[in-house]
């Protein structure tokens, strides 16, 4: 018997499958559609309210113009050859004449038809079951995934584009592909449709009224939640790693971490975090911390959390973070242990900022830091990945009259753009969860963290954007600081270099090539995963692996080939390359007395929240 019969059969239950689309109790399911429509204009308050008040001005024409003009582009290219353009659309037509004709096979004989289209490996959007069984939802699927991945061609077959064109084009195009997925919508997701009806709709109203609570939490803005984050505080939960702020500055708290062995390394080891998100990253708890595992192998780790900044901070540019930051840092340190050799690490903008740093420093005699280490962290930014899509003059240029009204740039918008970069992972899952399906999320650390978003001073983030994503002038000798041009030829203390090899912010290829820009030795190692879990990788979780290889000197595809596998964390192997430039130890020191300190971390200025 064909399942085509077998479908119109009752089940064992005596019920047809078509019952699990229906509504059973009409009068409930209205009553919670009118609740989900009171909760709805409760979201839509919150979203006009601050508009109304001029509290918040919409900036959403200026992305969508440049998204227009760039599909522009793409356009006149297929239309300007009549052949290519024709050739194109026969591609999309014959792609949606064979979808047709397997679900008309299909629903003739109830088989499998072989042949169709099927999601990319790993793809979750489409793993219930019914995506499959049922030929609608089936056609729905098949439909969606020869649309867009046409489109995804129309970019990577536009040879007459320029490459900063194309690649905008192509990340606009996965973003509306992402968007418009029958995943994401209740009447085309079978899961959805189901929950929605056993529900009574019920799950609509508790998904609106968690919408209206993140629109009001956005101030105006949608913070989309990843995480339930009633169940973390930092510094009780999360963070805890003890500590005290020994030192302030107005842009920059300096932490000190108790020593826990009995001799300490003689180089203190000072750690320059990213300001686009908080430092506590490299401490979320006890089990994935690399700051207290660093304190653990005998370092005296002092880190840098920075300011949230407001409208005070707004002409700060990268010179103020290097003065009342990365030199403000070192001077603590000499005053709090004596020591002047000092080892350092950046991660990512915070590794940018330190490697600028110390060009600047080389020009000034400045020699404290004797070696470095980076974190997925770009000095060329010539294969910088999807964040150049947000850079040219036009956008930057319009970024700069937004942030200039307060001093700064929203971190809303900032956590967007990052987490556009995977929209398919970070956004979408969580649309549909939250406010569909109407479930909070799960108490995830990581993803609390990538939540917690921080404000970009105007000045610095105009001046990161500028000189490193649009001109690349750091790595080509052209960045000017205190007036002076430095050249990253000019450090020549060893460096440390870490790359991921799933980074899709930092790729490793961006980071390899930045490698050849130091005047000194480099140690190239590139880790498993990406541009957290890469690096967030404790020795006793025993995942994903390393790389370690020749000089990073040639192609980066050839350094690749030729490097050798190491399973688990790169970590012991960071450590050895430490303890090689200066493996000295003294007896551990000590936090000073309460009476001398600013509180206990992790501080103050990591608890601001936006």
């Amino acid at each position: 018997m064909s399942r085509t019969a077998d479908s119109n059969n009752a089940n064992e239950d005596g019920r047809s499958p078509v019952d699990q689309y229906l509504v059973k109790d009409p009068e409930k399911f209205a009553l919670n559609v009118a609740k989900m429509i009171e909760e709805a204009g409760k979201a839509a308050s919150a979203w006009a309210t601050p508009r109304e008040n001029g509290e918040m001005r919409d900036t959403v024409a200026e992305p969508m113009a440049d998204m227009v003009k760039t599909f522009s582009k793409l356009t006149e290219y297929w239309l300007a050859d009549p052949s290519r353009a024709l050739e194109a659309q026969t591609r999309l037509f014959a792609g949606y004449m064979d979808v047709w004709s397997s679900a008309i096979q299909r629903v003739s004989t109830g088989d499998e038809v072989e042949g169709q289209v099927a999601p990319e490996r790993g793809d979750k959007r489409f793993l219930d079951p019914e995506w499959g069984k049922n030929a609608f939802f089936d056609f729905l699927k098949q439909a969606y995934l020869v649309t867009s991945r046409w489109a995804g061609d129309l970019v990577e077959h536009a040879e007459g584009l320029d490459e900063h064109t194309k690649h905008k084009a192509g990340f606009y195009v996965k973003q509306i592909s992402n968007a418009i997925s029958p995943s994401n919508f209740i009447l085309t997701n079978p899961e959805l449709f189901r929950e929605t009806v056993a529900s009574h709709g019920e799950n609509l109203v508790r998904g609106m009224r968690m919408l209206a609570e993140d629109i009001e939490a956005g101030k105006g803005d949608l913070k989309l939640r990843q995480a339930d984050s009633s169940q973390f505080r930092i510094g009780e939960n999360i963070a805890v790693t003890p500590g005290k702020v020994i030192a302030r500055s107005e842009l920059a708290e300096i932490i000190q971490y108790a020593a826990t062995t009995d001799k300490v390394l003689k180089r203190p080891l000072l750690i320059c975090p990213p300001w686009i998100n908080k430092f506590y990253i490299l401490d979320l708890n006890p089990e994935k911390s690399f700051i207290r595992w660093a304190v653990e192998q005998g370092h005296t780790v002092f880190v840098i959390s920075w300011v949230n900044p407001d409208e005070r901070h707004g002409r700060m540019d990268w010179e103020a973070y290097i003065r009342d930051g990365l030199q403000f840092g070192l001077d603590t340190i000499e005053k709090a242990t004596g020591e002047r050799a000092v080892n350092a690490i950046g991660y990512c903008v915070g590794g940018t900022l330190l490697a600028a740093g110390l060009a600047l420093f080389a020009r000034e005699g400045e020699d404290r830091i004797k070696s470095v280490t980076f974190f997925t962290t770009q000095v060329d930014f010539t294969h910088a990945g999807d964040l150049k899509v947000f850079v040219d003059e036009d956008q930057i240029a319009a970024l700069e009259r937004s942030m200039n009204q307060k001093g700064y740039l929203d971190g809303t918008k900032m956590a967007t753009a990052f987490n556009m970069l995977r929209s398919g992972d970070l956004i979408w899952p969580y649309v549909v969860n939250n406010y569909m399906r109407g479930k909070a999320p799960m108490p995830f650390d990581l993803l609390y963290w990538n939540s917690d978003s921080t404000r970009m001073a105007a000045a610095n983030h105009s001046f990161y954007l500028r000189n490193c994503y649009l001109e690349n002038n750091l790595s080509q000798g052209r960045m000017k600081l205190d007036g002076k041009t430095v050249s990253l030829g000019d450090v020549k203390i060893p460096v440390y270099n870490l790359a991921s090899r799933e980074d899709h912010i930092a790729p490793a290829r961006s980071v390899f090539l930045g490698s050849r820009y130091f005047g000194g030795e480099v140690e190239y190692v590139m880790a498993g995963s990406g541009h957290i879990a890469g690096v967030v990788n404790p020795v006793t979780s025993k995942k994903y692996q390393y790389w370690t290889g020749g000089k990073p000197v040639g192609e980066f595809e050839d350094w690749v080939a030729k490097a050798t596998e190491h399973p688990g964390s790169w970590w012991p192997h960071w450590q050895r390359w430490i303890e090689e430039k200066d493996g000295a130890r003294v007896p551990p020191r000590k936090l000073p007395p309460a009476s001398r300190t600013l509180g206990d971390a992790p501080g103050a200025y990591v608890k601001v929240r936006v």
